[in-house]
């Protein structure tokens, strides 16, 4: 009984000081911070240059700039595309973008702009019936890379050394043969991606393996990893994110069914030669991801996530639907998706 009395106390002691620490630790979780643009456009497209200055670019042709944090958007798309997706945006700064469009055949574009939105020039159009392009991602603001879906057991790909004015196939010799059925998705612009100035990566599902495709040499030469992710027509390696050339996190999982409990993410050291589960993982599906120096931030329709030691355990912190997520080195993270969303993270 003496025991007991003991132990009761020592939890009654012990209790207020955690109820601090669970506060505490609350407190100093993130949340989004929403900045309405007054449009109802779904924002897959999305690149931050800074705390004020960011682009989304998403259905029925529409482009949108801030340059003064969110409080107010300019519409700046190209005229005449109100037909056009544009999945992706690669904004260099205030002034220079480049835009690409997705769907089968000339409905997959290209467009750069020099003044902030005021004019585009078209610098890509699919020639390709059968090519399908559903991301972009640059090097640097001259070199960068454009993706396809694959054509005839190949992945196609553009790449670009003028900043996207202008743009040459890259040979399907470059390429590992595809999986039938395997393919990327056009879900957060985040299907290719790069780090330092030669290494790039794909993600792919749809085939029996959930893969990442990787080059070391600015996309001249490709080869392919297997991902512990589920992979079907609707599921697989959605968005990729590279802290350095070495150390990277791939994320998905099936968006037919958002609630499956996982595997959603992977993490790799070693370049994506290799790839491996964490301990934990976000539940459901997640389309998006971004490096917030150490700490990983995974966005998708059922909410928002952070891993604060590279990817092996996760914390939600929001429920609201977000389809993509972009920080810049200096720390302004921001976040879009559907019905005009656009968010930046604050505490």
């Amino acid at each position: 009984m003496r025991l007991l009395r003991a132990v009761l106390v020592l939890i009654g002691a012990v209790l207020p000081l955690l109820a601090p620490m669970a506060a505490s630790a609350a407190e100093r979780l993130p949340s989004w911070q929403l900045e309405p643009t007054g449009v109802t456009a779904q924002f897959r497209g999305l690149s931050a240059v800074s705390g004020r200055v960011a682009w989304v670019s998403g259905t029925q042709g529409t482009v949108l700039r801030t340059v003064d944090g969110g409080r107010s958007w300019s519409s700046v798309g190209p005229p005449g595309t109100g037909t056009l997706e544009f999945r992706d945006i690669e904004a260099f700064d205030a002034e220079h973008a480049v835009t690409l469009s997705i769907g089968p055949g000339q409905d997959s574009r290209v467009y750069r702009t020099d003044d902030g939105g005021r004019h585009w020039r078209q610098t890509f159009q699919n020639p390709d019936a059968k090519a399908f392009y559903d991301c972009l991602a640059f090097f640097d603001p001259w070199r960068g890379l454009a993706m396809s879906d694959p054509v005839d057991g190949k992945f196609r790909m553009q790449a670009t050394s003028d900043g996207g004015r202008s743009w040459h196939r890259i040979p399907d010799a470059a390429f590992p043969p595809a999986l039938p059925g395997e393919a990327g998705f056009a879900a957060s612009g985040q299907c290719v991606t790069t780090s330092g100035p030669a290494d790039a990566w794909l993600a792919t599902g749809g085939g029996a393996q959930a893969r990442v495709l990787h080059s070391g040499d600015g996309g001249r030469h490709w080869s392919a990893a297997v991902t512990p992710l589920p992979s079907s027509a609707s599921a697989g390696v959605f968005a990729l994110a590279f802290r350095t050339p070495w150390q990277g996190v791939a994320i998905g999982g099936d968006f037919a069914n958002p609630t499956a409990p996982g595997p959603a993410v992977a993490l790799s050291g070693d370049r994506g030669r290799t790839w491996h589960t964490p301990p934990q993982h976000p539940d459901g599906y997640r389309s998006g991801l971004a490096w917030l120096g150490g700490t990983v931030l995974a966005v998708g329709p059922g909410g928002s996530d952070l891993s604060p030691d590279g990817g092996r355990h996760w914390t939600s912190f929001d429920t609201g639907s977000f389809d993509t997520v972009d920080c810049t080195a200096s720390g302004s993270c921001w976040a879009s998706g559907v019905q005009g969303r656009v968010a930046r993270l604050g505490r």
